[in-house]
């Protein structure tokens, strides 16, 4: 056979004659025609829809569909909940759909995940985050299938493919897992500049979310809307947590990849058992559609691009509650199919080429991963309302249709079902719309697409100095992993096209000279709301951690029942398992503990060295503070964790300060506090609202 593959074993003259895959001079096609484009759809006119006659598109994202099975390409790592969505009911003068009339409650499924691990690897790598929902309405299943932040990687479905290739673990070695740090990936994204905005907020806090239950949600796309009367508006998802935007610091990330890699989806479960319900409002941004589908010079149609608050606030139109935990990871979790083609009357897609595109990626996808066609009949994804459409049989087929007559029209099922008789103004999504399109055919892309840096300029000189500085950090270390020195240089010259600073931040970082821009790239007005700093949220469900010696602390049930009392989660850290003097059950130990859990410390009294700390065999006992008398070196460790992570740490007596004093940290450094008993759940409240003491490590700039 010609085209059989060669054998690595094989000796080179043993291979002569052959054609070896993935080796052509030239791209090509799987059937060997060659490839002129592999970047764009094709389209009608530079603007239109996407043509199903493209077959390239259609064979590199069907092979790309079917590359794993079971498990998703993508977002295969999840964790999900049930909920319940509640309309505000002001939505009514620009959507016709009947889950957003007034009080109008709808039951919802939600799967939050990262993107580029397998099933097995750590919630908490540096990653985008999946954010779907599935809402149960009366008229049918709509699906709103976004991410964690508001922009993506590439403007072409066609390119799919090529990003995930790119970050997934190089084929050779099948590593690294999880991580965007290596050479494949930076190589495309260094190459495929509209790559740069996606990975900057990558790059950011954004990319390492604290919990689900502190990540925004983003539609990505721009879909669009009927209103009352059948008038279209185009509009962007928003979803906006209830306890704020926050994100771990990278040592956190670090630790709990290693100590509990499975910190997110304990969290959130965790969460919810307890009674501190995840709550994340609906909201919109409203664009007229008036057929340029451009806003204020954004093109609406570019994933690549958001559209800044501050020009198009956000209008809230519904919160969401997560109240109940799957009962079945696999029945639920993991055979949830999603589809940004589910839809119903009153909402509908636009011509973005993203979008386009996975409409036919992820019905393809579900066709591999559950088995076949019949995958709408899995109980987690059954429609709630009656279902009628007349398909018959295939792979695991559960219903027994009745009737006939599967086909329409018919008179021996007496003409049933009979077409819909919608609303006035309510339309059926993605076939009735007045609206013409017209051009050649062509592999191309619009003007309005090749700026690739304003936007990521805006959005890092959006972000406060300490959020600036972790992006410098995350940079000089994905770089640094990197073992082709052009592939380095090449990305140092997009981030200088970003923010010149940044630019000679990483480049220091990595050994180079520090490069000049080569592009004009537009300065666009700021944006407070990307920012993650400077506001007080909600306390509800932020873990305490109340650290007690051998027999506990004297009040420590009172202190345990106020904070419970603020909603805030208290667990009780001690020495050995068990209970304290007051009957108090102890949640954690100095041995199985560590600062993640927590977001902030009570430190009780005195904490002196335990019998059970072998600092000689266990460096988590903290080898460097063995010697000290006045704390156990895991408290130690524990106070130095947290104070690193700028968490609050209060003491209730001076006893504590010796914890302090053997972890070499200042009584009066920011976020450090003396508090009698009445005053600690107000400050704990205070400080813990903010997210983390921010003033303790101030940057520059």
């Amino acid at each position: 056979m010609t085209n059989e593959s060669a054998h690595p074993t094989e000796s080179r003259k043993n291979r002569e004659g052959k054609a070896p895959s993935q080796s052509a001079e030239h791209l090509t096609t799987s059937q060997g025609s060659p490839l002129s484009d592999t970047d764009h759809s094709l389209k009608v006119g530079e603007r239109g829809p996407i043509l199903l006659q493209d077959h390239h598109l259609r064979e590199k994202i069907m092979h790309f569909d079917h590359e794993r099975i079971p498990e998703r390409v993508v977002h295969a790592r999840g964790a999900g909940a049930h909920g319940t969505f509640t309309s505000y009911g002001n939505a009514g003068d620009f959507c016709a759909a009947d889950f957003l009339k007034p009080g109008k409650q709808t039951e919802v499924f939600v799967r939050f995940s990262t993107v580029a691990g397998s099933r097995g690897s750590m919630d908490t790598a540096r990653d985008t985050r999946g954010f779907a929902t599935k809402f149960y309405t009366d008229e049918g299943v709509f699906d709103l299938v976004g991410n964690n932040i508001p922009v993506f990687f590439i403007q072409d479905g066609m390119k799919f493919p090529d990003v995930v290739h790119a970050v997934k673990p190089e084929p050779d070695r099948e590593i690294p897992q999880a991580q965007s740090a290596h050479n494949t990936f930076w190589d495309f994204v260094s190459l495929h500049t509209p790559a740069q905005a996606h990975t900057l907020w990558n790059m950011s806090d954004r990319g390492i979310p604290r919990s689900y239950r502190m990540m925004e949600g983003f539609g990505v796309h721009t879909f669009r809307l009927i209103g009352p009367e059948g008038k279209p508006s185009l509009v962007k998802f928003h979803w906006k947590p209830k306890l704020g935007v926050h994100s771990l610091t990278w040592e956190e990330a670090q630790l709990a990849g290693g100590a509990d890699p499975d910190f997110h989806r304990r969290d959130l479960a965790d969460a919810i058992e307890a009674g501190a319900f995840p709550e994340w409002e609906l909201g919109v941004q409203l664009f007229e559609d008036d057929g340029t589908a451009t806003f204020q010079g954004i093109d609406l149609l570019d994933p690549t691009k958001f559209v800044p608050e501050e020009l198009a606030p956000v209008q809230l139109i519904g919160k969401m509650v997560l109240d109940r935990n799957p009962s079945n990871y696999f029945a639920e979790t993991e055979q949830v199919a999603f589809h940004p083609g589910h839809l119903v009357p009153g909402i509908d897609i636009t011509d973005d080429p993203l979008l386009q595109a996975r409409l036919f990626s992820y019905l393809d996808t579900q066709l591999t991963r559950l088995g076949g066609p019949n995958f709408s009949q899995i109980p987690v994804n059954q429609p709630k309302n009656p279902v009628n459409d007349m398909f018959r049989d295939g792979f695991h087929q559960h219903n027994i249709h009745e009737g006939v007559a599967p086909y329409q029209p018919n008179s021996l099922d007496g003409g049933c079902p009979f077409m819909a008789d919608l609303a006035e103004g309510q339309s059926f999504p993605a076939l009735e719309y007045p609206q013409e399109t017209s051009g050649a055919k062509k592999r191309s892309e619009p003007v309005s697409f090749s700026d690739h840096y304003s936007q990521a300029r805006l959005f890092y000189r959006s972000l406060s100095a300490q959020e600036r500085e972790h992006i410098k950090q995350a940079y000089s270390f994905e770089l640094g992993k990197c073992t082709d020195a052009a592939i380095r240089e090449r990305q140092v010259q997009c981030l200088a096209e970003i923010d010149g600073d940044l630019a000679a931040s990483v480049a220091t970082a990595l050994g180079l000279e520090a490069p000049a821009a080569q592009l004009d790239v537009e300065d666009l007005p700021t944006s407070s709301a990307l920012s993650q700093i400077g506001s007080s949220w909600p306390v509800d469900g932020r873990q305490i951690g109340i650290v007690v010696g051998l027999r506990g602390y004297p009040q420590d049930r009172a202190l345990a029942e106020a904070i419970s009392a603020k909603g805030m989660t208290p667990l009780i850290v001690a020495p050995h398992a068990g209970a304290t003097d007051s009957g108090l059950e102890i949640d954690r130990t100095y041995f199985t503990t560590r600062s993640i859990e927590f977001d902030a410390l009570v430190l009780a009294g005195a904490l002196p060295p335990v019998g059970d700390a072998r600092v000689p065999l266990d460096t988590k006992a903290g080898a460097d503070v063995s010697d000290s008398p006045a704390a156990d070196p895991r408290v130690v460790l524990l106070v130095q964790e947290a104070y690193r992570q700028s968490k609050p740490i209060l003491c209730l007596d001076e006893a504590s300060f010796g914890a302090l004093s053997a972890a070499g940290i200042a009584g009066e450094a920011p976020g450090v506090e003396l508090v009698d008993a009445q005053a600690l759940v107000g400050t704990l409240a205070e400080l813990v609202a903010a997210h983390r003491v921010w003033g303790r490590f101030p940057a520059e700039g």
